[in-house]
């Protein structure tokens, strides 16, 4: 009996530490990985008041907008996952190499009269920049939105950081 005991406490053992072991390298590549989409949701709106509703306080104020960015010859393709939200409610700049995508994600109730068990979204204002490997072409960049994936389509421009040197 107390071999038994014995074994079932070594085998807890392990398995608690295959599960720290886990949760850490999951944390690590979210840090490593993910660390700037990690994006902060203001409480401000986009006219600098509070919102009415008062549940938004107790709301996650930290949330990912995962994204990519793709090069290929001709353009650079930013996608950034924005679900819940509408076009209309994004913003998108870009400055010198970095594009700035900024917006405000609303909350919406469908019923005054339940209560939240879980609630891991976060909403509010918020801006997320991208660091861009390219100088682009603004003046002919095209935005799309769709489901849920904002797509921005940056045209390179030629030949600016394309350089040949000569080796003497």
């Amino acid at each position: 009996m107390l071999d038994s005991l014995k074994q079932a406490g070594k085998n807890i053992g392990h398995e608690l530490g295959r599960t720290w072991e886990n949760l850490s390298v999951g944390w690590r590549e979210l840090l490593s990985r993910s660390s700037e989409a990690l994006t902060h949701f203001s409480l401000n709106n986009k006219n600098g008041t509070q919102p009415e509703s008062s549940a938004l306080a107790t709301f996650p104020r930290w949330g990912l907008l995962a994204g990519e960015v793709e090069e290929t010859d001709k353009e650079i393709v930013v996608r950034v996952e924005a679900p819940g939200m509408e076009k209309e409610d994004c913003r998108i700049t870009i400055e010198e190499n970095v594009l700035y995508l900024s917006g405000e994600k609303h909350f919406k109730r469908e019923t005054d009269d339940s209560t939240y068990h879980v609630m891991e979204r976060a909403y509010g204002a918020f801006q997320r920049t991208i660091p861009l490997p390219r100088n682009v072409d603004v003046d002919k960049a095209e935005a799309s939105y769709k489901n849920g994936v904002m797509s921005i389509r940056l045209p390179k421009v030629a030949g600016e950081n394309d350089r040949t040197i000569k080796v003497s």
